[in-house]
Protein backbone atom coordinates (compact mmCIF):
# COMPACT_ATOMS: atom_id res chain seq x y z
CA UNK A 1 0.00 0.00 0.00
CA UNK A 2 1.80 3.27 -1.26
CA UNK A 3 0.67 6.66 -0.67
CA UNK A 4 1.45 9.23 -3.48
CA UNK A 5 1.90 12.74 -3.54
CA UNK A 6 -0.83 15.35 -4.10
CA UNK A 7 -1.06 18.27 -7.19
CA UNK A 8 1.80 20.29 -8.42
CA UNK A 9 0.47 22.45 -10.71
CA UNK A 10 -2.06 24.38 -8.17
CA UNK A 11 0.87 23.97 -5.32
CA UNK A 12 3.23 25.93 -7.38
CA UNK A 13 1.20 28.38 -8.22
CA UNK A 14 1.03 29.06 -4.73
CA UNK A 15 4.79 29.41 -4.51
CA UNK A 16 4.95 32.04 -6.99
CA UNK A 17 4.45 30.15 -10.25
CA UNK A 18 2.59 32.99 -12.73
CA UNK A 19 -0.51 31.77 -14.36
CA UNK A 20 0.34 30.60 -17.99
CA UNK A 21 4.28 29.64 -17.55
CA UNK A 22 4.91 26.38 -17.61
CA UNK A 23 5.89 24.60 -14.64
CA UNK A 24 8.83 22.74 -15.84
CA UNK A 25 10.59 25.97 -16.39
CA UNK A 26 11.33 26.11 -12.77
CA UNK A 27 12.93 22.68 -13.11
CA UNK A 28 15.49 24.94 -14.73
CA UNK A 29 15.11 28.15 -13.12
CA UNK A 30 14.02 27.22 -9.55
CA UNK A 31 14.95 23.88 -8.70
CA UNK A 32 15.21 24.62 -4.51
CA UNK A 33 11.06 25.25 -5.21
CA UNK A 34 10.95 22.00 -7.14
CA UNK A 35 12.44 20.23 -4.41
CA UNK A 36 10.86 21.96 -1.50
CA UNK A 37 7.43 20.88 -2.41
CA UNK A 38 8.53 17.45 -2.87
CA UNK A 39 9.89 17.65 0.70
CA UNK A 40 6.71 18.98 2.11
CA UNK A 41 5.07 15.89 0.78
CA UNK A 42 7.62 13.64 2.25
CA UNK A 43 7.12 15.41 5.45
CA UNK A 44 3.80 15.00 5.19
CA UNK A 45 4.34 11.08 4.91
CA UNK A 46 3.92 9.92 1.59
CA UNK A 47 5.86 7.31 -0.17
CA UNK A 48 6.03 7.97 -3.61
CA UNK A 49 6.62 11.52 -5.10
CA UNK A 50 6.01 12.81 -8.70
CA UNK A 51 8.19 15.02 -10.70
CA UNK A 52 7.00 18.17 -12.34
CA UNK A 53 7.28 16.93 -16.24
CA UNK A 54 3.16 16.83 -16.56
CA UNK A 55 4.12 18.53 -19.93
CA UNK A 56 7.33 17.33 -19.82
CA UNK A 57 7.02 16.04 -24.04
CA UNK A 58 8.19 17.93 -26.85
CA UNK A 59 4.67 18.21 -28.01
CA UNK A 60 3.81 20.64 -24.85
CA UNK A 61 7.17 22.25 -24.13
CA UNK A 62 7.20 23.52 -27.88
CA UNK A 63 4.79 25.98 -26.39
CA UNK A 64 7.32 27.57 -24.07
CA UNK A 65 10.19 27.54 -26.91
CA UNK A 66 11.81 24.35 -25.02
CA UNK A 67 11.26 21.92 -27.71
CA UNK A 68 14.90 21.43 -27.93
CA UNK A 69 15.91 20.75 -23.96
CA UNK A 70 13.28 17.77 -23.46
CA UNK A 71 16.01 15.23 -21.88
CA UNK A 72 18.02 17.69 -20.50
CA UNK A 73 14.53 19.03 -18.24
CA UNK A 74 12.88 15.46 -17.84
CA UNK A 75 16.86 13.98 -16.60
CA UNK A 76 17.17 17.46 -14.07
CA UNK A 77 13.40 17.09 -12.54
CA UNK A 78 13.71 13.11 -11.80
CA UNK A 79 17.58 14.41 -10.34
CA UNK A 80 16.16 16.56 -8.20
CA UNK A 81 12.94 14.15 -6.80
CA UNK A 82 15.46 11.59 -6.61
CA UNK A 83 17.48 14.03 -4.49
CA UNK A 84 14.71 14.70 -1.72
CA UNK A 85 14.16 11.22 -1.97
CA UNK A 86 17.47 9.87 -1.15
CA UNK A 87 17.80 12.05 1.51
CA UNK A 88 14.73 10.98 3.17
CA UNK A 89 15.32 7.34 2.96
CA UNK A 90 17.39 6.41 5.98
CA UNK A 91 20.31 4.07 5.72
CA UNK A 92 18.27 1.37 7.71
CA UNK A 93 15.97 1.20 4.98
CA UNK A 94 12.73 1.16 6.83
CA UNK A 95 11.05 3.89 4.69
CA UNK A 96 11.74 3.90 1.02
CA UNK A 97 10.26 7.12 -0.84
CA UNK A 98 9.61 6.08 -4.68
CA UNK A 99 10.22 8.37 -7.66
CA UNK A 100 7.90 8.18 -10.38
CA UNK A 101 8.21 10.36 -13.76
CA UNK A 102 4.77 12.01 -14.42
CA UNK A 103 3.92 12.37 -18.08
CA UNK A 104 1.01 14.12 -19.11
CA UNK A 105 -0.90 14.57 -22.29
CA UNK A 106 0.80 15.61 -25.29
CA UNK A 107 -2.33 18.45 -25.83
CA UNK A 108 -3.41 16.74 -29.41
CA UNK A 109 -5.70 14.87 -31.27
CA UNK A 110 -4.55 12.04 -33.13
CA UNK A 111 -5.36 11.28 -36.33
CA UNK A 112 -8.09 11.24 -38.04
CA UNK A 113 -9.76 13.27 -35.51
CA UNK A 114 -6.39 15.72 -35.46
CA UNK A 115 -3.51 16.39 -36.78
CA UNK A 116 -0.81 14.08 -35.38
CA UNK A 117 0.10 10.21 -35.91
CA UNK A 118 0.71 7.78 -33.65
CA UNK A 119 4.22 7.30 -35.05
CA UNK A 120 4.71 11.29 -33.96
CA UNK A 121 3.38 10.89 -30.04
CA UNK A 122 5.34 7.77 -29.68
CA UNK A 123 8.54 9.56 -30.52
CA UNK A 124 7.51 12.24 -28.06
CA UNK A 125 6.62 10.57 -25.10
CA UNK A 126 9.94 7.82 -25.61
CA UNK A 127 11.92 11.02 -26.09
CA UNK A 128 10.35 12.15 -22.40
CA UNK A 129 10.80 8.31 -20.90
CA UNK A 130 14.23 8.59 -22.00
CA UNK A 131 14.90 11.54 -20.05
CA UNK A 132 13.24 10.37 -16.66
CA UNK A 133 15.09 6.95 -16.80
CA UNK A 134 18.17 8.63 -16.78
CA UNK A 135 17.48 11.05 -14.33
CA UNK A 136 16.34 7.92 -12.04
CA UNK A 137 12.75 7.48 -11.78
CA UNK A 138 11.22 4.26 -10.38
CA UNK A 139 8.58 3.92 -12.45
CA UNK A 140 6.75 6.29 -14.84
CA UNK A 141 3.35 7.20 -14.86
CA UNK A 142 1.44 8.23 -18.07
CA UNK A 143 -1.73 10.32 -16.50
CA UNK A 144 -4.76 12.41 -17.21
CA UNK A 145 -5.19 10.27 -20.45
CA UNK A 146 -8.56 10.75 -21.85
CA UNK A 147 -7.81 8.86 -25.30
CA UNK A 148 -6.83 5.63 -25.73
CA UNK A 149 -4.60 5.91 -28.90
CA UNK A 150 -3.36 8.57 -27.61
CA UNK A 151 -2.18 6.12 -24.44
CA UNK A 152 -2.03 2.95 -26.39
CA UNK A 153 0.94 5.49 -28.34
CA UNK A 154 2.77 6.63 -24.65
CA UNK A 155 3.06 3.41 -23.17
CA UNK A 156 4.47 2.44 -26.76
CA UNK A 157 6.81 5.05 -26.42
CA UNK A 158 7.90 4.37 -22.73
CA UNK A 159 8.38 0.84 -23.89
CA UNK A 160 10.52 1.55 -26.18
CA UNK A 161 12.73 3.76 -24.30
CA UNK A 162 13.06 1.69 -20.92
CA UNK A 163 11.81 -1.05 -19.33
CA UNK A 164 10.70 1.04 -15.77
CA UNK A 165 7.07 0.08 -14.52
CA UNK A 166 4.46 1.83 -16.35
CA UNK A 167 1.49 3.05 -14.66
CA UNK A 168 -1.48 4.65 -16.88
CA UNK A 169 -4.33 6.28 -15.32
CA UNK A 170 -7.24 8.29 -16.69
CA UNK A 171 -9.18 11.04 -15.95
CA UNK A 172 -13.34 10.72 -16.01
CA UNK A 173 -16.27 12.81 -15.59
CA UNK A 174 -19.24 12.91 -13.37
CA UNK A 175 -20.85 10.13 -15.97
CA UNK A 176 -17.88 7.81 -15.41
CA UNK A 177 -16.56 8.37 -18.76
CA UNK A 178 -13.13 10.12 -20.04
CA UNK A 179 -13.63 13.06 -22.56
CA UNK A 180 -13.77 10.52 -25.20
CA UNK A 181 -16.30 8.51 -24.03
CA UNK A 182 -14.49 5.67 -22.15
CA UNK A 183 -15.81 3.83 -19.12
CA UNK A 184 -13.26 3.01 -16.41
CA UNK A 185 -13.59 -0.72 -17.04
CA UNK A 186 -13.05 -0.32 -21.07
CA UNK A 187 -9.84 1.57 -19.89
CA UNK A 188 -8.77 -1.38 -17.43
CA UNK A 189 -9.48 -4.16 -20.37
CA UNK A 190 -7.39 -2.52 -22.81
CA UNK A 191 -4.81 -1.36 -20.78
CA UNK A 192 -4.08 -4.37 -18.95
CA UNK A 193 -1.80 -6.03 -19.22
CA UNK A 194 0.59 -3.77 -21.26
CA UNK A 195 1.19 -1.65 -18.32
CA UNK A 196 1.82 -2.90 -14.35
CA UNK A 197 -0.87 -0.73 -13.41
CA UNK A 198 -3.97 1.59 -14.27
CA UNK A 199 -6.46 3.79 -12.24
CA UNK A 200 -7.63 7.15 -12.20
CA UNK A 201 -6.49 10.80 -11.59
CA UNK A 202 -7.96 14.40 -11.43
CA UNK A 203 -11.85 14.66 -11.78
CA UNK A 204 -14.79 16.34 -10.13
CA UNK A 205 -15.52 14.49 -6.75
CA UNK A 206 -13.36 12.37 -4.86
CA UNK A 207 -16.11 10.31 -3.92
CA UNK A 208 -16.28 9.16 -7.20
CA UNK A 209 -13.40 7.32 -7.66
CA UNK A 210 -15.23 4.50 -5.38
CA UNK A 211 -16.81 3.37 -7.85
CA UNK A 212 -14.04 4.17 -10.53
CA UNK A 213 -11.93 1.50 -8.52
CA UNK A 214 -14.00 -0.83 -7.82
CA UNK A 215 -14.97 -1.34 -12.26
CA UNK A 216 -11.53 -1.64 -12.91
CA UNK A 217 -10.60 -3.94 -9.93
CA UNK A 218 -13.50 -6.22 -11.54
CA UNK A 219 -12.56 -5.57 -15.21
CA UNK A 220 -8.26 -6.03 -14.36
CA UNK A 221 -8.14 -8.04 -11.20
CA UNK A 222 -4.43 -8.46 -10.95
CA UNK A 223 -3.38 -4.76 -12.41
CA UNK A 224 -2.02 -2.25 -9.39
CA UNK A 225 -4.64 0.00 -9.40
CA UNK A 226 -4.14 4.15 -8.84
CA UNK A 227 -6.38 6.50 -7.38
CA UNK A 228 -5.21 10.50 -7.43
CA UNK A 229 -8.46 12.40 -7.07
CA UNK A 230 -8.80 16.34 -7.24
CA UNK A 231 -9.55 17.64 -3.60
CA UNK A 232 -13.25 18.54 -5.35
CA UNK A 233 -14.07 21.18 -7.58
CA UNK A 234 -12.14 25.15 -7.45
CA UNK A 235 -14.12 28.16 -6.86
CA UNK A 236 -12.64 31.78 -7.05
CA UNK A 237 -12.98 33.38 -3.42
CA UNK A 238 -11.83 36.81 -2.95
CA UNK A 239 -9.60 36.53 -5.68
CA UNK A 240 -8.20 32.96 -4.33
CA UNK A 241 -8.81 29.63 -5.83
CA UNK A 242 -10.16 27.66 -3.41
CA UNK A 243 -11.03 23.74 -3.63
CA UNK A 244 -13.95 22.00 -2.44
CA UNK A 245 -12.49 18.72 -0.34
CA UNK A 246 -11.11 19.73 3.38
CA UNK A 247 -8.03 17.13 4.48
CA UNK A 248 -10.76 15.89 6.47
CA UNK A 249 -13.05 14.88 3.23
CA UNK A 250 -9.69 13.33 1.96
CA UNK A 251 -8.87 11.30 4.92
CA UNK A 252 -12.52 9.87 4.96
CA UNK A 253 -12.52 8.75 1.51
CA UNK A 254 -9.20 7.44 1.00
CA UNK A 255 -10.15 3.99 2.97
CA UNK A 256 -13.20 3.76 0.84
CA UNK A 257 -10.86 3.84 -1.84
CA UNK A 258 -8.47 1.24 -0.69
CA UNK A 259 -11.56 -1.28 0.39
CA UNK A 260 -12.78 -0.81 -3.33
CA UNK A 261 -8.77 -2.23 -4.26
CA UNK A 262 -6.32 0.51 -4.99
CA UNK A 263 -3.13 -0.03 -3.94
CA UNK A 264 -1.95 3.56 -4.54
CA UNK A 265 -3.73 6.53 -3.04
CA UNK A 266 -2.79 10.00 -3.68
CA UNK A 267 -4.02 13.83 -4.41
CA UNK A 268 -4.36 15.69 -7.89
CA UNK A 269 -5.55 19.37 -8.26
CA UNK A 270 -6.02 21.64 -5.01
CA UNK A 271 -4.67 18.65 -2.87
CA UNK A 272 -1.66 19.77 -0.27
CA UNK A 273 0.84 18.94 2.03
CA UNK A 274 -1.98 19.10 4.79
CA UNK A 275 -4.73 16.60 2.78
CA UNK A 276 -1.59 14.27 1.69
CA UNK A 277 -0.92 14.03 5.50
CA UNK A 278 -4.45 12.79 6.49
CA UNK A 279 -4.72 10.84 4.00
CA UNK A 280 -1.28 8.83 4.68
CA UNK A 281 -3.19 9.06 8.81
CA UNK A 282 -5.90 7.45 7.75
CA UNK A 283 -4.31 4.39 5.24
CA UNK A 284 -1.34 3.88 8.24
CA UNK A 285 -1.06 -0.01 8.77
CA UNK A 286 -3.62 -0.15 6.00
CA UNK A 287 -2.31 -2.93 3.22
CA UNK A 288 -4.21 -3.76 0.39
CA UNK A 289 -7.09 -5.85 -0.45
CA UNK A 290 -5.61 -7.87 -2.96
CA UNK A 291 -3.08 -9.09 -0.34
CA UNK A 292 -5.64 -9.72 2.32
CA UNK A 293 -7.43 -11.91 0.08
CA UNK A 294 -4.42 -14.11 -1.23
CA UNK A 295 -3.72 -14.81 2.37
CA UNK A 296 -7.74 -16.10 3.08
Amino acid sequence: MLVADGATGTMLQEMGLEAGTAPEIWILEQPDRIRALHQAYVEAGVDLILTCTFGGSRLRLASHDLADRVIEINRRAAQLARQVAASASPSNGTRTIFVGGDMGPTGHLLKPLGDISHDEVTAAYAEQATGLAEGGADLLIIETMSDLGEALAAIDGARRATDLPIICTFSFDTHGRTMMGLKPETVAQEIWPRVEGVGANCGRDPAEYIDLVHAMRQAAPEAILWAKPNAGLPHLVDDHVEYDATPETMSQIAPHLRDSGAQVIGGCCGTTPAHLAAMAAALRGQRPVAAEKEEE
